[in-house]
């Protein structure tokens, strides 16, 4: 450590991105403080993935019993299912509390030094710190951003945390609204559109793009609608704008035109929930003190080693993480990064490969991808010169899927015809949040279709999907 400093590094958010670099600075021998102004853990441990996805394990066996056919294929019969949705949510909490309290005791047990407060940049390698106890002024040799992010609210939506909520308010699942609006059909509206659905709620999804689930490769998407939206109480809209939201009994909607603006349709609904989005807490960090400027969304400009970027070059010293930085909003890709980050900081340099990071949505059945689209594929092939192909394998070809009776389902491989390397895969079926791992490991290798199609396979399992996949790809190299 360097006298002249307090710390060797200074981390700025206790989120995931931040909980990740702590852990690696301290193997890395740095001396290091992280500062937290609200909950340790951030979005994620708190409001985000922890305790939705506590939700959709409840709501999903819900959803399984509720199933007969599904249980009388297998021969099994049960009566009445019934729930508790105030043990459900307490579930949820109770599972947000373990896993904060496993987080903080984990930097303790390292000697990562805790300051609770909130912390700002006040001068190159300088940070202030406002705590209960007054404000006090300290220094690191680096600097590490990962404020994270909140929900994104449109303008004319009013919240109230009570009729219409963000998804910080959903996950404490405080009431079952007999009909729900979920603006935005992402990973956030598709997830809680399972939960809701399966706990008796009527949805109403409405999307302001043309097409339902836009982020999903297109094959995924129209899969995803067959048999995540179609079969279920939801209602659907597309291209459709929620122009105002007003809270209340009941809440009322105004519906728009997304091109022309003008007003369509008035709902009147229990409750919405608006999942359109997140956006950068980089609002009071001081940036201004050391040159930062945010790009046009708002975002924290940072080069692949996650260096912060002022005018294109990195300033000295200062680094950042995270959802602020608007690469992957993703907790792994966080932690990922933070990882990035600290090696960087030991002047070891390395940088982050965001094609091999996977995503998934934890619905019934499970979505996941990792690398490009196929038409994002294809837009790249046609500027390096090269041709695409894809392949696809269904579940209800798989053995192991036809004995869970989960046979719903594809996974697509995406890859170059001339050298077959990955480019991308995208799986819609029975633990595809799992299977996904393994092709985001040949995209991080940059793996071939040729090499990958001589891998030996456990039989019977799920991943001979991606197996068959990879088989069928290499015969058309």
């Amino acid at each position: 450590m360097n006298d002249s400093f307090d710390y060797d590094l200074i981390i700025i958010g206790a989120g995931v991105g931040g909980h990740g670099a702590a852990l690696h600075a301290v193997k890395c021998g740095l001396k290091t403080a992280i500062i937290e102004a609200k909950d340790m853990g951030g979005t994620c441990v708190n409001r985000g993935c922890i305790p939705s996805k506590a939700l959709l394990a409840a709501s999903g066996r819900v959803r399984e019993l509720h199933d007969t056919h599904h249980l009388d294929n297998l021969g099994i019969h049960i009566g009445g299912v019934t729930f508790n949705r105030q043990a459900i949510a307490d579930h949820a909490t109770n599972l947000v509390d373990k896993i904060r309290g496993d987080l903080t005791n984990s930097l303790k047990r390292l000697k990562v030094e805790t300051i609770r407060g909130w912390g700002k940049l006040v001068a190159p390698q300088k940070v202030s710190v406002i705590t209960e106890n007054g404000e006090q002024t300290i220094t690191a040799k680096d600097i590490l951003l990962c404020p994270g992010s909140v929900p994104f609210v449109p303008p004319g939506i009013e919240i109230d945390h009570k009729t219409v909520f963000t998804s910080d308010d959903a996950v404490r699942l405080e009431t079952l609204p007999k009909w729900i609006a979920i603006i935005g059909s992402g990973y956030i509206g598709l997830e809680f559109s399972d939960v809701y659905t399966a706990l008796g709620c009527e949805v109403t999804m409405i999307e302001a793009l043309d097409n339902l689930m836009p982020g999903f490769d297109p094959d995924i998407a129209k899969i995803a609608k067959r048999v995540l939206i179609d079969p279920r109480d939801i209602e659907t809209y597309v291209g459709t704008l929620a122009k105002s939201i007003k809270p209340g009994s009941p809440v009322t909607i105004e519906l728009a035109d997304m091109k022309t603006k003008e007003t369509t349709e008035v709902l009147e609904v229990d409750a919405c929930l608006v999942a359109t989005g997140r956006i950068p807490a980089t609002k009071n960090l001081g940036l201004e003190s050391v040159g930062v400027d945010l790009d046009r969304r708002g975002f924290i400009p940072v080069d692949d080693r996650m260096a912060v970027l002022s005018n294109g070059e990195p300033i000295p010293h200062l680094w950042a993480v995270g959802d602020a930085t608007g690469k992957m909003m993703l907790a792994h890709a966080a932690s990922g990064q933070g990882v990035i980050a600290v090696e960087n900081i030991c002047d070891r340099p390395k940088t982050i490969d965001y094609r091999s990071i996977p995503a998934a949505a934890f619905t019934h059945p499970e979505i996941s991808y990792v690398g490009l689209s196929e038409p994002a594929a294809k837009e790249l092939g046609q500027q390096d010169g090269f041709e695409v192909a894809s392949v696809k394998t269904y579940f209800k070809g798989n053995s192991k899927a036809l004995a869970e009776g989960e046979t719903e389902g594809m996974a697509k491989v995406v890859y170059r015809k001339d050298t077959g390397e990955v480019l991308g895969v995208h799986i819609i079926g029975i633990h595809a949040s799992d299977l996904i791992q393994e092709a985001a490991n040949a995209i991080a290798e940059r793996q071939s279709v040729q090499n990958l199609a001589f891998n030996v396979h456990t039989h019977p399992t799920l991943s001979e999907v991606l197996d068959e996949a990879y088989k069928r790809a290499e015969v058309s190299c």
